[in-house]
């Protein structure tokens, strides 16, 4: 026991940073129904860590932090932009396209480096276990604060992602505030992918949040569970990492996968299970 907590303690630590925002934010992304914003914002970030390290950055330089922090800011402009009252075709469709182009556009900029392929699996599983408390530290600051700024403006932010159109309707200006969303968005996804790889942010984002929409009704109570959802599986991921020696963010994500299954199954046998007669 002392072993597996002197290597992994740590790498729980940092889940439990990541967790904190990631939820919150997730449950956003399914207010608004653009599920795939966070996995096209993560493959941004990692677009331009890939693009950092072309240039002769270290993948987890400061350097090259910033390289890919601006790819995702172009990336949170471009959707908030493209977020209309009535759009000619849905957003969802942009943000597929987006993904796609970053991902391909990755393999092409990699393909130019001689170690191309490792550094690409890098990008997409992190470091998770080699996670150092320096790391860690830094993105609690840099979470806290988003979290604080989210918290001042947690009504607007709200309402547009539960109802866009009736932002609209008030003449609110919609796309300022998507992009206040995206930006502060895209610097928590820049930040993550980093540490935990491009699969393992979308599942901290998607998978807690769907869990809590599947089995509770307020957003309050869909955070909270969203947060332990997260926290269990979490714990429950590394610790098959460890004892059956298997990468630590792939053991994560999947252990997210059986989490989504559970919570898929209890809602077809219970229903919601806590805040049952709670509106919405």
């Amino acid at each position: 026991m002392s072993d597996f907590l002197q290597m992994m303690f740590l790498p729980f630590v940092a889940c439990l940073v990541v967790t904190g925002i990631h939820a919150y934010l997730g449950l956003h992304v399914i207010e608004r129904g653009i599920i795939f914003v966070d996995l096209a914002l993560t493959q941004v970030a990692a677009f331009g860590a890939t693009v950092g390290f072309l240039f002769g950055y270290a993948l987890h330089s400061g350097p090259n932090y910033f390289v890919s922090l601006g790819f995702t800011m172009i990336g949170a402009a471009t959707f908030a932009l493209t977020r209309l009252r009535t759009p000619l075709v849905p957003q969802e469709a942009l943000i597929g396209i987006v993904y796609a182009v970053a991902a391909a556009a990755s393999i092409l900029v990699l393909s130019q480096a001689a170690e191309g392929g490792e550094e690409l699996k890098n990008v997409l599983v992190g470091h998770l276990l080699f996670v150092q408390w320096s790391e860690v530290i830094r993105i609690t600051v840099l979470y806290a604060l988003i979290g604080l700024l989210h918290w001042l403006v947690r009504k607007p932010l709200l309402e547009i992602s539960r109802d866009s159109d009736a932002a609209f309707a008030k003449g609110w200006h919609v796309r300022w505030w998507d992009f206040l969303f995206y930006a502060s968005f895209g610097v928590v996804v820049a930040s993550s992918v980093e540490l935990a790889g491009v699969l393992l942010v979308f599942s901290f984002l998607i998978v807690p949040s769907v869990c809590a929409v599947l089995l509770a009704r307020r957003i309050s109570t869909r955070l909270w569970f969203g947060w332990l959802t997260s926290t269990l599986t979490s714990v429950a991921g590394i610790a098959a990492s460890y004892y059956w020696d298997l990468p630590t963010g792939a053991t994560v994500v999947c252990a997210f996968g059986l989490c989504l299954l559970l919570c898929a199954g209890l809602r077809i046998l219970l229903g919601p299970i806590v805040d049952t007669h709670a509106p919405p």
